[in-house]
């Protein structure tokens, strides 16, 4: 455990930390806060909750003039909300120095109050790429004074396609100034940022400490006759956003899919018998969280890669105990908890034997009559795919898209928190939107541009 003292902080930031219940640095404060103190660029991997807020707010502040008003650090967040923690937290550990003025800067409100706040001066600005960029060029804000860069979650600001917005924000500040760049993972496009815009910086992973484990699991005595019936009840009763059910055959996945639909929950099959085009299609629906049950075989879900996943039902049994172990492993990632249900048959309870061996522990058995709805109308997952005919092909790029739907262009500007993920395949672009402005942003699509030219757009 290392202590904040042993850092080259004043006497009043240590004071408030103390108060502030900070005992000692996590382990990515304690590896990143002494390079970042020291003035270095920084890449630092660690997953969120980490306390790397604290990394990056502690070292902007070391490094500010609260008696010069004029922006000298800025913090760019992927989301509203993110922006909105990131400010809190920046003004609790500002608490020690004399009126330090942190301003949000998002979409989804009127640039008036923002471009007030500027005017009457502000030492940090935390927002995100979008809203920064339009204050930049109406010339409400100035990053000629800045210091401090910080890219906070880049992988996540990736994924949802801002590497031009960063690259035009990050063109506007002085070259003399220290980036510090935060991220849970490390894609492609995290060196491509680092050698366009940081000096030499210094790489530093704090690996996850090993999860405890969070999954629980539940085994319900089912007949064959209500097997597939049960997964019904059993979305009902947890409400899901997002669940893999297991089947051991393609006929068993398409039969659930059609009961499920049948009953009103979106749901889509994934088995061997899919060309590739109706496979991609069916993950990018999954992975954006606008399709709610993915019924599937285990060669078909083998390198599906998919973050929060609340639910995990295995329709069929698997006689494999290591099969087991890693469908009941999808879901619970991550340190987050999760749940895994096996629905079992008397017939099938030699294979219950064998998973209790080799994960050394005993089954926890629950009653089939016990699930119950537990809430209002259908579930319904919270946003909707927009299919764009054009993909890479057409040199489509995800910050197009985000482009065409935040613009004002042929209907009205919808906020970045409004659009979900956006993946685009050989020939297609797939990209998810709230449900409350799924038509409405289908039909800007139509009526707009994307990349300066026309589009079809349909919701899948």
């Amino acid at each position: 455990m290392t202590a904040f003292s042993s850092l080259p902080l004043s006497p009043t930031t240590l004071a408030n930390l103390q108060q502030l219940g900070y005992e000692s640095m996590t382990p990515i404060q304690a590896a990143s806060l002494p390079v970042a103190l020291a003035g270095q660029d920084l890449i630092a991997q660690a997953k969120t909750g980490s306390g790397k807020t604290a990394a990056f707010a502690l070292a902007l502040l070391a490094k500010l003039n609260p008696r010069w008003f004029a922006v000298q650090a800025m913090v760019l967040c992927p989301t509203r909300e993110l922006a909105d923690q990131v400010t809190v937290e920046i003004r609790r550990l500002a608490r020690a120095e004399e009126n330090i003025k942190v301003v949000t800067l998002c979409g989804g409100v009127a640039t008036r109050g923002q471009r007030a706040s500027l005017e009457n001066g502000a030492h940090i600005v935390v927002g995100t790429p979008g809203r920064i960029m339009d204050l930049l060029e109406r010339e409400y804000l100035s990053l000629e004074n800045l210091n401090t860069l910080v890219l906070d979650e880049a992988d996540r600001m990736l994924d949802m396609g801002f590497f031009e917005d960063i690259a035009t924000v990050v063109k506007q500040t002085p070259k003399e100034r220290q980036t510090l760049l935060f991220s849970a993972t490390y894609p492609e496009g995290i060196a491509k940022l680092a050698q366009q815009f940081m000096r030499d910086p210094q790489q530093i992973t704090v690996k996850a400490p090993a999860a405890e484990n969070t999954i629980e699991q539940r085994f319900y005595e089912v007949e064959r006759s209500n097997r597939l019936d049960t997964v019904g009840l059993l979305l009902n009763h947890f409400r899901p956003v997002s669940t893999i059910a297991f089947c051991n055959t393609r006929q068993q996945c398409n039969e659930l899919v059609t009961l499920l639909q049948g009953q009103g929950f979106v749901a889509q099959a994934l088995h061997g018998d899919l060309e590739q085009r109706e496979r991609d299609q069916v993950l990018a629906q999954f992975a954006n969280r606008s399709c709610s049950v993915l019924v599937a075989t285990d060669v078909a879900s083998r390198g599906l890669d998919v973050k929060e996943l609340d639910l995990v039902i295995n329709v069929d049994i698997t006689p494999d105990a290591e099969v087991h172990v890693h469908r009941v492993g999808r879901t619970g990632r991550a340190g987050q908890s999760g749940l895994a249900v096996s629905l079992v048959s008397m017939n099938e309870m030699g294979s219950v034997g064998k998973i209790e061996q080799y994960q050394n522990a005993p089954s926890v058995w629950f009653k089939r009559d016990e699930l119950t709805p537990t809430g209002k109308g259908r579930l319904l997952p919270p946003m909707v795919t927009v299919q764009i005919a054009g993909g890479r092909k057409e040199k489509i790029r995800p910050g197009d898209v985000l482009g065409a739907l935040t613009s004002m262009d042929g209907g009205p500007a919808y906020t970045r928190e409004q659009i979900g993920k956006i993946a685009v395949t050989e020939y297609c672009t797939f990209v998810a939107v709230e449900r409350s402005i799924a038509t409405e942003a289908c039909a800007k699509l139509n009526a707009g541009k994307v990349k300066g030219k026309s589009v079809r757009a349909r919701l899948l």
